[in-house]
């Protein structure tokens, strides 16, 4: 390869955003690369030119071949969600880049956008998007066609978060731009052009939630008040997992799902997926959700069935196996990535020794805990302690040197 190849980023406008010195190193070019769109800017181009479709690697493939000089066109800014990163690892290139949407969109709103927090929902899955960006206070969200601006506002009134209002930003640069402020009640019912940038912008206080959440917050089973597991016990058996905002997480036995909830609060970026036999449990789990706003997969099952389905994790906690330890427990072990923990609350003497014995048969090694915890209670103008239930923090992982 004689000349290093050229990235440049080029608007919606096309070619007529482009710095001269640009496009004079467009037209100098033997070989221009791009999406069909893009490629049509350039009508007039002598050299020969090629369409990207489908994967990159057999682009990268016949690059490594080329010795013509060669420039490929991106939107907007090429290593921001573009293909600059991607190329720049495997082949010696040039980045010229365009401004990309989000600059442009927040011109057009006249404001900064340094404290922004900027996500992807272009060609992902919504999951977990509502507790990656609850309490923000400016959220940048790049679409796609199916991944709309309305199925980000019906997404997020779901968990009745209302204290956003949104700015769309459609076809910036173009001949067809329209930008403008919705509410999200409107935004659900509203269509848009598929090139659009949506910005969140609070307009009032949000709740939020720090780690060790009051029990009493819970919806939880009614009259039998307080089958979760406790505020003390759950935070101890969180810090156990040692939990990361990318961690995959099984929550097995989930009840209101209190761990599970917390569990996504740290891991905002990774995932929970959690599984619970009692029908009305999960229901009040399903409302805690929405109250506490975080989304994760929640299904009606007694495990070991339905793990399969799940991702292997790196963290599991298991609050109940409803008879089913032994085979709960090799499902757990095996599907355990390296260097993951399995936390298992206990209340008798025998599920104890069950456990212990069920993890060193499956290869991992133990540490526990009991937890002996007292709350205060008045007594008239008295204060006295409360005993809860002692509980068997188990924490199982693999040996030292093992995976």
């Amino acid at each position: 390869m004689e000349h290093k190849i050229k990235v440049i980023g080029i608007g919606d406008e096309g070619k007529q955003g482009l710095l001269p010195l640009y496009e004079k190193y467009i037209y100098e070019s033997d070989l221009l690369v791009g999406g069909e769109r893009l490629l049509k800017s350039f009508s007039d181009y002598p050299g020969e030119k090629r369409v990207i479709k489908g994967g990159l690697k057999e682009l990268v493939d016949d690059l490594h071949k080329e010795s013509r000089k060669v420039v490929i066109l991106a939107s907007g800014d090429p290593l921001f969600y573009g293909i600059g990163s991607y190329l720049g690892k495997k082949i010696d290139i040039e980045i010229y880049p365009y401004l990309s949407s989000i600059q442009l969109a927040f011109a057009r709103m006249n404001e900064g956008w340094q404290d922004a927090y900027v996500t992807s929902v272009h060609g992902r899955s919504i999951q977990g998007l509502v507790q990656r960006i609850n309490g923000r206070e400016k959220i940048v969200l790049l679409t796609d066609e199916k991944n709309t601006p309305a199925e980000i506002a019906r997404y997020m009134r779901s968990y009745e978060v209302n204290e956003y209002r949104a700015f769309v930003a459609e076809n910036l640069g173009g001949e067809n731009e329209r930008c403008g402020y919705y509410e999200l009640v409107e935004m659900e019912k509203m269509e848009f052009s598929p090139l659009n940038v949506v910005i969140l912008k609070k307009v009032e206080a949000v709740k939020t939630w720090s780690f060790g959440i009051e029990d009493e917050e819970f919806h939880q089973r009614k009259p039998e008040k307080g089958l979760l597991t406790k505020k003390e016990i759950r935070s101890l058996s969180l810090m156990a997992l040692n939990l990361n905002e990318n961690s995959i997480i099984w929550d097995i036995g989930t009840c209101t799902g209190s761990v599970a909830i917390e569990a996504c609060l740290i891991a905002k970026k990774g995932q929970v997926y959690a599984i619970e036999k009692n029908e009305h449990d999960l229901e009040n789990c399903y409302l805690n959700q929405v109250k506490f706003r975080t989304d994760f997969i929640a299904i009606h099952g007694k495990a070991p069935d339905h793990l399969h389905t799940f991702p292997d994790p790196d963290a599991v906690f298991i609050g109940g196996t409803a008879g089913n330890m032994g085979d709960i427990l090799e499902a757990c072990c095996s599907r355990l990535k390296e260097g993951g923990r399995i936390v298992l609350n206990a209340v008798t003497i025998e599920n104890l020794m069950q456990a212990v014995e069920g993890f060193k048969r499956n290869g991992l090694e133990t540490t526990i805990t009991l937890a002996q915890i007292s709350r205060s209670k008045p007594i008239l103008n008295l204060t006295r302690f409360d005993a809860l239930n002692p509980i068997y923090i188990i924490t199982a992982q693999h040996k030292k040197g093992e995976s």
